[in-house]
């Protein structure tokens, strides 16, 4: 029996999440966008998508095509909590979910659906009670594997449904353009033109070696998504333990220092805010990168104290950025705190000579960030908190 998997997205998320925080910009063509020399756009709305407008365009670019266009600086707090609230809607359904991004997550509805008559309207009661609750507005895709769950909810959007089944394939999925099948990208689908391939049925059909030198070992999963074979198992995260992070990949590619270091700052708030929720101290920050090819990086820095301090963990994982990536193209941005301690089982590994001086300095600093927490502000802090004490890895 094959599964029953959902793939769920937000339309125009950043832009949506700030029309319900200004119910006044409805309608009104908006963009989320750096202000800088080099601000380029993150989302625009379906309203500034009419004047030519799109994701990755400069801003200055969109100004001349719209000049009365609404532009908003991303705000990384709203974007989570809403995120948060979508996530924790769809986990009334099932606890099976795959978070791929912030405003996007795989669902294996098999146990709740299996007995459903009508799935068009289970899903569009779902769609609508979401947007009632929250004002969010999706796009859903329904199908037996990920893949074609993935390519359902991108066929109609804003807040449409698409059920793709295996008997479908052949008329829904393969008259589709090679540029619109998901894990062909942007570089790959020209040279695939070039040899005439220019649905996805091209692809499909096609045993050619020079597709296949092209796709490489990736040919053959590819092969298995056309014809409806591929991936059905949703995997649910689980948290280390020993570690908390949490990463967002961008909409594109950007170097726009403000926009990268303000999710650095959110990132770090959301681990900040679980460590201290779960009582967990850690002593090593990472911060992990992924360029535009999807190269994956990090860097770490230990420190001697233990610690879940927003100012700690957000201070040193900007240096970190600093150091290492400035300028550079970036696609995804996280943060870790690890080597994680319970607070209350809370030492720290010094000569015989020094750990009662180091134990004393490090709970009085745990006790300023807890007063600081407190009053919302930063209002206490060490005189060792004007120098350095770390090192990196």
């Amino acid at each position: 029996m094959s599964k029953i998997i959902m793939h769920i997205d937000l339309n125009c998320f950043f832009a949506r999440a700030q029309v319900i925080k200004e119910p006044e910009l409805e309608g009104r063509p908006l963009i989320i966008a750096g202000h800088t020399r080099r601000g380029i756009v993150s989302t625009a709305s379906y309203e500034a998508r009419k004047y030519g407008i799109n994701s990755a365009m400069p801003t200055y670019m969109a100004l001349k095509l719209c000049p009365k266009v609404v532009i908003r600086n991303p705000d990384f707090k709203l974007y989570h909590d809403l995120s948060s609230k979508f996530f924790d809607y769809i986990r009334r359904y099932t606890n099976i979910i795959e978070i791929t991004s912030i405003d996007e997550c795989f669902a294996d509805m098999t146990e709740c659906m299996k007995d459903c008559k009508d799935p068009v309207l289970f899903l569009k009661n779902l769609q609508t009670n979401l947007f009632n609750e929250t004002k969010l507005m999706c796009s859903i895709g329904l199908a037996p594997t990920k893949f074609l769950a993935k390519m359902a909810s991108d066929m109609k959007k804003p807040m449409g449904i698409t059920i793709i089944r295996k008997k479908d394939i052949k008329k829904i999925i393969w008259p589709l353009p090679i540029k619109d099948m998901f894990g062909i990208g942007k570089k790959t689908y020209p040279r695939l033109e070039e040899l005439n391939i220019k649905t996805i049925g091209d692809f499909a059909l096609d045993e050619s070696l020079e597709v296949k030198k092209i796709l490489g070992k990736f040919y053959f999963v590819l092969k298995d998504w056309a014809y409806g074979k591929g991936n059905d198992n949703v995997v649910v995260e689980v948290q280390d333990s020993k570690s908390i992070g949490s990463s967002t990949t961008f909409s594109f590619d950007t170097d726009d220092y403000d926009e990268i270091t303000s999710m650095i700052y959110q990132k770090s708030v959301e681990i900040t805010e679980k460590a201290q929720k779960n009582g967990k101290i850690g002593t090593t920050i990472t911060l992990n990168i992924k360029d535009s090819e999807f190269t994956a990086m990090s860097r770490s820095i230990t420190l001697r104290c233990a610690t879940n301090s927003l100012d700690d963990v957000y201070n040193n994982a900007l240096k970190l950025y600093d150091s290492n990536f400035s300028g550079m193209m970036i696609r995804l941005v996280g943060v870790t705190l690890s080597n994680l301690i319970d607070k209350k089982n809370f030492y720290v590994q010094m000569s015989l000579f020094d750990i009662e001086k180091h134990r004393e300095e490090c709970q009085t600093k745990l006790l300023i960030d807890e007063l600081n927490n407190k009053f919302k502000k930063k209002v206490l802090l060490m005189a060792s908190d004007l120098g350095g004490n770390s090192h990196e890895d």
